[in-house]
């Protein structure tokens, strides 16, 4: 079933004489018009923009995100230093100001921890992050004096 030179090929093939091929738009003249390809330079520009915008929403959202995690860095740290400082405190009788003594305690990378004072009868500390400048959160616990932004003993506070 050869249909070269037949008229039904001709009739598909777009030859002479023949239907134009499906989808081939063409001017009032008869002549056909070359399909688009690519984008204009305005529609690009209009994407550029509107990326651009969407950036421009989301970066602070983002930037606020990461200071919210590295806030909560730092009141995890009191939380776990506070659980450090009451279990040397069951086998001592008292409170430390150094770490070493407070079974494996570190703080998190990037966080300042510093135990302002560490008595018989209560403990204070403060922490400070590299990465949220400003920002600082305190505990105490006990009789020791209270660190500001800490008002109530045992209850994390930051400023």
């Amino acid at each position: 079933m050869a249909l070269a030179g037949s008229a039904v090929w001709a009739h598909y093939s777009g030859a002479p004489g023949g239907p134009k091929p499906l989808g081939a738009p063409s001017r009032p003249g008869g002549t056909q018009v070359t399909s688009r390809r690519g984008f204009t330079l305005i529609e690009l520009l209009i994407v550029v923009v509107i990326i651009g915008l969407l950036a421009a929403i989301a970066i602070p959202k983002f930037s606020n995100t990461k200071e919210k995690a590295y806030i909560a860095a730092m009141k995890s740290d009191l939380r776990n230093l506070a659980t450090a400082e009451e279990a040397f405190f069951y086998d001592s009788a008292k409170y430390t100001t150094n770490f070493g003594l407070l079974a494996n305690f570190a703080p998190s990378t990037g966080v300042n921890l510093q135990v302002v004072q560490a008595t018989v009868s209560g403990w204070s500390a403060t922490t400070t992050s590299l990465y949220a400048p400003g920002r600082q959160c305190a505990l105490y616990s006990g009789s020791a004096a209270p660190v500001a932004p800490a008002t109530s003993e045992g209850r994390i506070s930051c400023q």
